[in-house]
């Protein structure tokens, strides 16, 4: 029971910090603590006096979520401090979801063991065919993937889980995979080079670029129409979306850049709308639903546009009225104490004018005017 006393005494060490994270392991460690969490379980139960125990997991509620506020640079992002919540076979609303902590941490097992890589939809197809009573959707597979992180404090990549991904890369980069030839994203056409949702391979990466910035764009199409018109040749600049609401290689693959690159700046441009705003926010500061891997997920994005001082720029009629769905985005945004207050401005703007605009209303001034909107926003430092 010696692991016992090891695992205990590293519960005991994290609860300590303020900043709670999860570890990159090996599938050798992975495995060990699964086996220590499975130790502490049977310890428990063939006691003089069994029982049956709790997990102890990170509250990953956004009552638990804190910002890191940057000192020294402005870089801020996502945390969740040192409290404690339980899954239990004791309480009826926490029955089920005890359960499938322990068969996702089985399956996981397995994943390991045959040194294997699965995505989270390959993940949840498989569960629902042998457990399908505990995992009839999506959500529950995403949400135990979570409580299994909370609970072994290891990226879900540790567990074998693989990142779907959507992102795209074009532009002055260089990249190499250990062992390929080297990859020119600025030879890779409007489509672009596809991001890896392999998160180790990512991580292995060799960069190289001399970029002077870095462009987040929302929307494919506009992706499409700068990559055709060659922009990054004329403003040197790595463009990279994720086709809207960002994925977690995407932007594991922009924190890396930004790691590797810290004296790029880079540029969101997304739609003047709440949905704009939440995506270049989850780019920001990552999110809470991934929990104890938030910070591996943010980068120091500044805000180029579409902000409302753009709104003169474009036609009337091609403005619209914001949907309940808008609205709803704005209202849980507004909530949020990770919202800069130049931020909550913008969105204040939108709301009380109830209306959005989209990128595309640009080409009203010509389909080459995107490019002349660059130059312009970044030499006049307009950005937020």
């Amino acid at each position: 029971m010696e692991t016992t006393g090891l695992f205990k005494s590293s519960m005991r060490f994290f609860s300590d910090q303020e900043l709670c994270y999860a570890d990159i392991l090996t599938p050798q460690e992975v495995l060990a603590r699964i086996q220590v969490a499975v130790l502490n379980f049977l310890r428990i139960l063939s006691s003089s006096t069994p029982a049956i125990s709790n997990l102890p997991l990170i509250d990953r509620s956004s009552s638990n979520s804190r910002v890191n506020q940057g000192i020294l640079t402005d870089e801020s992002w996502i945390f969740l401090s040192h409290s404690f919540c339980t899954r239990s076979l004791m309480r009826a609303n926490a029955a089920k979801a005890f359960v499938r902590v322990w068969k996702l941490m089985e399956m996981c097992s397995q994943i390991l063991l045959q040194e294997k890589r699965v995505t989270q939809r390959e993940l949840f197809y498989k569960l629902l065919c042998d457990s399908p009573a505990y995992f009839p959707t999506q959500l529950h597979v995403n949400r135990t993937i979570q409580d299994v992180v909370a609970l072994l404090r290891c990226s879900r990549f540790s567990l074998g889980v693989m990142a779907s991904s959507r992102g795209l890369v074009a532009g002055r980069l260089l990249l190499q995979e250990p062992e390929q030839e080297t990859v020119d994203c600025a030879a890779c056409g409007t489509s672009g080079y596809a991001i890896s949702g392999d998160l180790d391979l990512l991580r292995k990466l060799t960069l190289k670029t001399d970029a002077r910035y870095v462009i987040v764009i929302e929307k494919h199409a506009i992706f499409q129409r700068l990559a055709e018109d060659r922009v990054f040749n004329h403003i040197p600049s790595i463009l990279i979306t994720a086709k809207g609401y960002p994925d977690m290689a995407t932007r594991y693959f922009l924190h890396r850049i930004s790691k590797t690159f810290p004296h790029l700046p880079i540029f969101g441009l997304v739609d003047w709308n709440p949905a704009g705003l939440a995506i270049l926010c989850t780019f920001k500061y990552g999110s809470i639903g991934m929990g104890l891997e938030a910070y591996r997920y943010a980068c120091n994005v500044k805000w180029l546009g579409m902000r409302g001082d753009d709104v003169q720029l474009i036609p009337q009629e091609s403005l619209v009225s914001l949907k309940p769905r808008d609205l709803q985005i704005a209202k849980s945004l507004m909530s949020s104490e990770i919202l800069q207050e130049n931020y909550r401005e913008e969105l204040t703007l939108m709301v009380e004018g109830g209306q959005k605009a989209e990128l595309e209303a640009l080409y009203h001034n010509g389909f080459d005017y995107l490019e002349k909107y660059l130059v312009k926003k970044i030499i006049q430092f307009n950005y937020i």
